[in-house]
């Protein structure tokens, strides 16, 4: 009798691994209900939990970077260690995403600021491949070159469950980072060239509006 509901807690845990995947690879997740923006407390309190985690260079990188630079969960997984890293071993604060690397099939660069300049460099100095045209964020699966990006959306929707982030996933950071852009006056067409859209009400709906652009705008009156 334990032998059978052994097995049966066993095929429901699978039942809603896959459920969980198919969600992810569908876009449901992410396009049925917009994915969660972060607040600066709720990014730390993710930070936090990764901090107690195995690989935590690499996974606050990736976090910084979704966070800090906008790009695709996609963009991300197909980043190269040459990408991100010059011929002397520096950080660039350039990153060129070539045209079959984007969703829209364009080339564009990404801009990397001081706070994102600072975790990379930190990862970098922990991982040092001999071969610069791996990918940049390792995976820990030995046979594996990085991240696909399934895969690594999988990584984030997990990973921000276990940090007790409820509704968000990989497309969070774009959100976030878009939100961010728009809720300190920057300019529309800024952020489409910032994140890559080519159409100016893709753009508006990612940004979510919240509270605190409210109040400025409200303010705007006095």
């Amino acid at each position: 009798m334990t032998n059978f509901w052994n097995k049966k807690v066993a095929e429901n845990k699978q039942r809603k691994y896959i459920k969980d995947i198919a969600k992810l690879w569908l876009g449901k997740e992410t396009m049925s209900k917009q994915a969660k923006t972060l607040n600066n407390d709720e990014i730390r309190k993710v930070l936090d939990y990764v901090a107690t985690r195995k690989h935590s260079e690499r996974n606050r990188a990736m976090i910084y970077t979704i966070f800090n630079t906008g790009m695709r969960v996609s963009e991300v997984a197909n980043l190269r260690f040459k990408d991100v890293v010059d011929s002397d071993g520096a950080v660039r604060r350039e990153i060129r995403l070539s045209a079959e690397d984007t969703k829209t099939k364009e080339a564009r660069i990404v801009f990397v600021n001081d706070k994102l300049h600072k975790e990379l460099t930190r990862y970098v100095k922990l991982y040092k491949p001999l071969n610069t045209n791996v990918k940049f964020f390792y995976s820990q699966k030995r046979a594996s070159d990085g991240y696909s990006p399934n895969t690594l959306a999988q990584f984030f929707h997990y990973l921000f469950n276990r940090a007790g982030i409820a509704g968000a996933s990989s497309h969070s950071g774009r959100r976030s980072f878009i939100t961010n852009l728009a809720n300190k006056g920057v300019g529309v067409r800024v952020i489409m060239g910032l994140s890559g859209h080519r159409a100016l009400s893709s753009v508006q709906c990612y940004i979510d509006c919240n509270d605190d652009m409210k109040r400025k705008a409200i303010n705007l009156l006095n």
